[in-house]
């Protein structure tokens, strides 16, 4: 089948984060940037294929949108590439990066740089069944196998079988010895790995990912690489999307303030509950909306004291949650006005 790229701009795109960028996460980052490629965090193809729940579920203003799947049985893979192909997704990417316990057992995730064959075999089983594309992100290494031959072997391997777009995480992963949260920051970033994939393989539509903290970090990858994946950072600060559509897509539209997206948010928060969502459920991923600003501490306490909890009625707490919160972070600021108003005069 076609597998054309041509549809989809990567220049950046928000990293698939476990337990994170579920679904009203991505919702909320898209009231901030209409064009940066947003990923699901990682799904198992047992999940899919026999789990009872619907993990394949989105809202259609997700676009672009892709799918991670952890998985490394061909046949499995190719199923679960075609069911998401059949529910609109725009993408589907094979997790070669992530190093868990849990991950390895199951024979996916960045174990399976060590078997760029099999990593092959799926991208071949998938891409028959999809005309949407299929790709791949990985770390620069594992283990012993850290050496940048070991890395460009299995670059070849997996693009001989018809993969042209990766996404790498420029820190190897230890497979024994670190917990998935050290070997988020634990090995150093190579950056310059990376790079040098990009220049020994042009042909390739590569992305890097890691340690990214801000825009002007991104575009200086940009100027070697066709693309920057940015993860925790989007994720504790959100509003780091807000300049990425005029800045790399070239468009002027106007940005929501932060008071906006709150506001946007709430006819969501209520259709969400009808279908049996809590409000916390999709507050938890608008804590950092204000990272930074005056008032960010107090929309974040608010929200964590008063998610969880029951409203005065004694019904499941709804979307004056967030309206609440934004009235305290709003009322903060007008007292530190006054306050500083008093000192000048």
């Amino acid at each position: 089948m076609n597998n054309s790229s041509s549809s989809i701009n990567r220049t950046i795109s928000v990293a698939p984060m476990l337990d994170w960028t579920d679904k009203h996460c991505r919702y909320f980052l898209r009231q901030i940037s209409k064009h940066a490629l947003l990923y699901t965090e990682m799904v198992t193809t047992g999940a899919i294929i026999f789990g009872k729940g619907d993990y394949l579920a989105y809202n259609d203003a997700e676009h672009p949108v892709a799918l991670q799947l952890g998985g490394s049985d061909p046949t499995d893979m190719a199923r679960c590439a075609a069911l998401a192909q059949e529910r609109g997704y725009d993408e589907v990417n094979i997790n070669v990066g992530c190093p868990s316990d849990r991950v390895q057992n199951g024979r996916f995730g960045a174990c399976l740089m060590a078997e760029p064959s099999t990593v092959a075999k799926c991208i071949e089983a998938m891409q028959k069944e999809v005309d949407i594309p299929v790709t791949v992100k990985s770390r620069i290494g594992i283990d012993d196998m850290d050496e940048y031959q070991d890395l460009t072997n299995f670059i070849h391997v997996v693009a001989d079988a018809g993969c042209d777009i990766f996404t790498v995480h420029a820190r190897k992963a230890w497979l024994k010895g670190l917990s998935p949260k050290e070997n988020r920051d634990i090995p150093p970033l190579m950056y310059d790995r990376v790079h040098a994939l990009k220049e020994e393989f042009p042909q390739l539509n590569i992305s890097i990912n890691g340690g990214v903290k801000t825009l002007d970090d991104a575009a200086l990858h940009l100027e070697k690489l066709d693309g920057v994946m940015i993860g925790r950072e989007v994720y504790s600060n959100p509003y780091i999307l807000a300049d990425v559509d005029r800045r790399f897509y070239q468009n002027d539209s106007a940005v929501l303030t932060r008071e906006e997206i709150v506001h946007a948010m709430l006819p969501y928060v209520e259709d969400q509950m009808v279908s049996g969502a809590r409000a916390w459920n999709i507050a938890r991923h608008m804590l950092g909306l204000f990272q930074g600003q005056p008032g960010g501490r107090i929309w974040r306490r608010y929200l964590s004291q008063h998610g969880t909890g029951q409203s005065k009625n004694g019904l499941q707490v709804g979307p004056e949650l967030l309206i609440n919160a934004l009235a305290a972070v709003n009322e903060a600021r007008a007292t530190a006005k006054a306050y500083q108003d008093t000192r000048v005069s």
